[in-house]
């Protein structure tokens, strides 16, 4: 990363009276801080069982859902940390001499006092930006969706002999039931690939070339899909992306934050919204190196070393990922002496 000296990033504009107040030669700066940022993909499937999911069994030889259901997963999981000023730790130095002047931008030349550049990202949405699509399986065989059942009714009629049992065809329109619609939309299956390995095998009476062949057999695919989709179900995808931050607080005895939620029906969440399940983020420190006091005479700038921390990302015991982060309020503010 390109680096920037501090007087770029971090002097503060003070207003006209406490600039007033202030010696000449005399300039404040901040310390820096470190913030991580987190930018999340996740997708959310919407299940819709098939009509005839609980007949796949029998008509198909496999087992398939029979519930709606409504998952998200996490797709991705990017960390990047960022440096910033710490508005709560300001400084001031005076440099009204040419020496002092010169040491301080040999220190911020060095690194000691100095930050990162870092750049500004849009807003995300936290929502999808599609709702669950509702599925509708209109096609539901190729067989009329009524069927025609005979039944036999007997009538008493009188002869020279008597009186007889006569019995009278006759004919009712009834609907079918859903079974045997199951039954229809899977022997419409096994017609189709019947007729795909007849062209195929060059077995069918008409077998089209080149790109009728095609053109042909990716008509008998998509029609299976469609009967097949009536038994396995449907599936709409939809993918959500979010950017969360989080700022370590020194004061914090233990470092976890919850960073964001996950829901099935709602997809990623704020951490303050208990519809879902917590993302932590764990930041444990290296052990502290000794680190000598400096007196502080005479004139000296204050700077902060990080603390070096091990940041994981877990999803209950699941670990996301691991990496290590410098965290500049985490770690020690020294005095350099000019």
């Amino acid at each position: 990363m390109k680096r920037t000296l501090l007087f770029a990033l971090t002097l503060f504009t003070a207003t006209a009276a406490f600039a007033q107040s202030l010696p000449a030669g005399t300039i404040v700066y901040a310390l820096p801080k470190t913030s991580i940022k987190l930018y999340v993909e996740a997708t959310r499937e919407v299940f819709t069982a098939g009509p005839y999911a609980k007949f796949a069994s029998k008509y198909l030889g496999f087992e398939v859902p029979v519930d709606n259901k409504e998952s998200c997963t996490l797709k991705s999981v990017d960390l990047r940390w960022f440096v910033e000023a710490d508005a709560a730790q300001t400084s001031t130095v005076s440099l009204k001499d040419s020496k002092g002047a010169t040491n301080f931008l040999a220190m911020t030349a060095t690194g000691l006092v100095s930050m990162f550049e870092q750049s500004t990202t849009a807003a995300v949405p936290w929502r999808f930006a599609n709702e669950a699509r509702t599925q509708d399986f209109n096609n539901r065989g190729h067989e009329p969706h009524l069927a025609k059942e005979s039944t036999t009714f007997y009538r008493t009629v009188k002869t020279d002999k008597g009186y007889e049992r006569v019995p009278v065809q006759q004919s009712q329109v009834v609907e079918k039931n859903i079974e045997r619609r199951a039954e229809e939309a899977a022997n419409a299956v096994y017609s189709l690939r019947k007729k795909r390995m007849d062209l195929l095998t060059g077995d069918a009476d008409n077998v089209p070339a080149g790109d009728a062949l095609r053109a042909a057999l990716e008509e008998i695919n998509r029609l299976e899909q469609e009967y097949l989709s009536l038994f396995v179900g449907k599936s709409s995808v939809d993918v959500q992306s979010a950017n969360f931050e989080v700022v370590p607080d020194p004061g914090q005895t233990k470092q976890l934050y919850i960073v964001f939620r996950l829901s099935d029906t709602e997809g990623l969440l704020a951490p303050d919204n208990m519809a879902g399940r917590p993302v932590v983020l764990e930041l444990t420190a290296d052990k502290k190196t000794a680190i000598p006091v400096v007196e502080e005479k005479g004139k000296f700038v204050r700077y902060r070393i990080p603390e070096v921390v091990q940041a994981r990302l877990l999803d209950g015991q699941y670990l996301l990922l691991q990496t290590r982060v410098p965290v500049y309020q985490l770690g020690r503010v020294v005095a350099f002496p000019l």
